[in-house]
């Protein structure tokens, strides 16, 4: 399906906080590496299970001591011996690693100095059972525990040559393709957040009364309410509209996507704090 296709679909799942791993495309970007990198054993292996949510997939980049917005940086390694790939060093930010069955590792391969440096990384999946796969703790996000946000040790974890996605070196391109629609599923989804919460603003604001019954709604204050809310939305859809398209062209869209992503999330929380406004309104 298209991306400007689905983000009509992915608008309605963003609805629910339940829908997308009802409907196994909560790691819908997986999926997608798996179908057009996987080797036919892999694929058999995984992705019925993936699409089907009998399994949970992760990706791991960052890296703690690095810049991980520059991912040439990276450390970790992996070294081929034999038809093995010996794998060390240390990821984090790795979501939901407790629960995963694999995880697709973005490891440095190339160490030839004649080798370019987007040419010198790649990924290969690594199964969380395998031995040396070892998860430390969950890091805090501003000072607090919640999710899953795992900082995993690879100490000398094996895994054979052909669990490695695509060609030597292609890691920085599988990376991109994946980072790609993964910002455009997170605005998809937004706007569904959104308009659920304009949703149900908007039925406050014309069910419930103040002073007497003068209707909520009828105030100028929350009629802003809604209008700032209203624009915000549809803006936030224009956007990924115009990135969907993009991305559909063949375009990897990264000037679109990061604004449509970055406006999208800020978005999202003034929709959000408008509703609150309007839901804490004294009747």
């Amino acid at each position: 399906m298209p991306f400007r296709d689905y983000i009509y679909i992915n608008e309605i799942q963003g609805r629910s906080e339940l829908a997308s791993i009802a409907l196994g495309s909560h790691s819908l970007q997986d999926s997608l590496m798996i179908l057009n990198h996987c080797s036919p054993e892999l694929k058999a292996k995984y992705l019925d299970k993936v699409v089907s949510a009998e399994m949970y997939p992760r990706f791991a980049m960052t890296e703690p001591l690095v810049t991980s917005s520059d991912p040439t940086q990276l450390k970790i390694s992996a070294v081929l011996y034999n038809d093995t790939w010996v794998i060390n060093g240390t990821k984090w930010w790795t979501t939901n690693a407790e629960n995963a069955e694999f995880t697709s590792v973005m490891v440095r391969t190339e160490f030839d100095e004649d080798v370019p440096i987007h040419s010198s990384f790649s990924i290969i999946i690594v199964p969380t059972s395998t031995n040396g796969y070892n998860i430390i703790r969950s890091t805090h996000v501003l000072g607090t525990h919640g999710a899953d946000h795992s900082e995993v040790v690879y100490d000398n974890v094996r895994v054979p040559y052909n669990n490695l996605l695509g060609l030597r070196g292609q890691g920085f391109l599988i990376a991109q393709e994946r980072l790609g629609p993964g910002r455009i599923f997170h605005c998809m989804r937004w706007i569904g957040q959104a308009q659920r919460a304009f949703d149900l603003m908007c039925e406050r604001l014309v069910t419930r009364t103040v002073r007497g019954n003068q209707l909520l709604g009828d105030t100028q204050l929350m009629q802003q309410h809604v209008y700032d809310s209203y624009c915000d939305i549809q803006a936030i859809r224009l956007m990924t509209l115009n990135a969907a398209e993009k991305l559909d062209s063949g375009d990897y869209a990264r000037i679109e996507l990061a604004a449509a992503k970055a406006w999208g999330a800020n978005a999202l929380g003034r929709v959000l704090i408008e509703q609150f406004k309007c839901m804490v309104q004294k009747v």
